[in-house]
């Protein structure tokens, strides 16, 4: 049964128009796309203040959860580095 239905890409459906076949010119190909993004641009919904708001704050927390993890490890794996290889810090010669 589903191999009966037919469905349709974004890239075939232009407002019922058929969709173009593949011999079409390059400059017409170009066109196409430029119209089939111009058309999922108008899809766009632009955030509300809030939500704008909300995402920066979720954005900013994440990156200093991310930095405060990424510190940690360094200092972690420096630490372990020097106990293994037995490094005092300072290279007297």
């Amino acid at each position: 049964m589903s191999e009966d239905r037919v469905t349709e890409t974004a890239a075939s459906s232009s407002k019922g128009r058929p969709a173009r076949k593949a011999e079409a010119g390059f400059f017409a190909r170009i066109a196409l796309f430029i119209r089939q993004v111009i058309g999922e641009l108008k899809k766009v919904v632009a955030p509300t203040r809030k939500e704008l708001i909300n995402y920066t704050l979720v954005v900013l927390v994440f990156v200093a959860v991310m930095m405060v993890i990424v510190s940690l490890l360094d200092i972690g794996f420096g630490t372990a580095v020097g106990w293994v290889f037995g490094g005092s810090g300072a290279t007297d010669r």
